[in-house]
């Protein structure tokens, strides 16, 4: 990959808007996103997602190629959290472990994006319903870290764990339930539906990720000395899980018989954090929880090493496997 790529890659605005809102704070500005306009971004963001993803799903059909896939994208997004919890519960508490797996059980559409441009310019594709694959692999990280949590915090407390409270909270918390209703709206209104919605939906997606990594970058600027608290493991975390989530992925998409653009797509969506759908629901659900930490690692460490390092690095091994 040459350096010109590169840099197109990391000079992406909403990127680069969220290390505006962490200079503002370390240069100690007073900038502030109003509130409570935050929650409005990250409410607009969610239906964003789930639209198009929908749309997309809508539009390659349920074949038995894209149910693999789909299928396979959910099992990693239920794994992934629950062995990252176990990881983490060595040096944090429930809480701040809970956030964390469900963040890198998630994935990061802005990664995604710009694994898409990288595929494209070296002329290689990969199908439309990788879309909705990452779609679908959004909300799943949030319900198993909502059920971990249930089932540990009741634990630590010698309380019972109530499954209808568990299951209750899981389904109907509000990130998921909106990722999901407007999945199947996506999905149900097809094309037609997309373009309608597309003018504030798609258009202004960016606009919008970029009003929301600003806010971001403001919150992990405020915070961002708590990640010394725990220093170097954390570090190490965010960097070997979306390695080794990646080189797990790269072999469940050769043992299914992924094509080559599939593939890289699929593995790029298992290394990659969230710091949108995530965030936003760990905001909401788990308050306890730092934000400082589960939002720095995913855009501070794992996001950065994806963009500058991860991307090539999978390409490189994919294209090594599949020739």
């Amino acid at each position: 990959m040459g350096l010109e790529l590169l840099l197109q890659n990391i000079l992406n605005p909403p990127v680069l808007m969220f290390f505006l809102g962490l200079g503002a704070v370390l240069l100690r500005t007073e900038l502030e996103v109003p509130q409570p306009l935050p929650k409005l971004f990250s409410l607009y963001l969610l239906i964003a997602i789930g639209l198009h993803g929908g749309y997309e799903l809508s539009k390659s059909g349920i074949t038995l190629d894209v149910l693999k896939v789909l299928l396979l994208a959910m099992f990693m997004a239920v794994a992934v959290p629950i062995y990252a919890f176990f990881i983490l519960r060595l040096k944090l508490d429930v809480y701040n472990a809970v956030a964390i797996a469900a963040t890198y059980g998630s994935i990061s559409a802005v990664t995604f994006i710009t694994a898409g441009s990288f595929l494209n310019s070296l002329g290689e594709s990969y199908g439309g319903y990788m879309v909705a694959a990452m779609t679908l692999m959004e909300s799943p990280a949030i319900v198993i870290g909502l059920v971990l949590l249930m089932l540990f915090a009741k634990r630590n407390n010698n309380s019972a764990v109530n499954w209808g409270e568990v299951l209750r909270e899981a389904f109907l918390n509000p990130s998921v339930y909106i990722l999901m209703g407007t999945l199947l709206i996506g999905f149900l209104t097809g094309e037609k539906g997309w373009k309608a919605m597309d003018p504030l939906f798609g258009v202004l997606f960016k606009g919008m990720l970029a009003f929301f990594l600003l806010d971001m970058g403001i919150v992990a600027g405020r915070r961002i000395g708590d990640i010394k608290k725990v220093g170097l493991f954390l570090i190490a975390f965010g960097v070997f899980l979306p390695v080794f989530n990646a080189l797990v992925g790269i072999f469940l998409a050769k043992s299914f018989g992924f094509v080559k653009g599939d593939a890289f797509m699929f593995s790029i969506l298992c290394a990659s954090a969230s710091y949108i759908a995530v965030p936003a629901a760990m905001r909401l659900s788990v308050p306890e929880a730092n934000p400082s930490l589960y939002v720095t690692m995913s855009l501070a460490i794992t996001f950065p090493f994806n963009i500058a390092v991860g991307i090539p690095l999978y390409y490189f091994l994919i294209n090594h496997l599949w020739g």
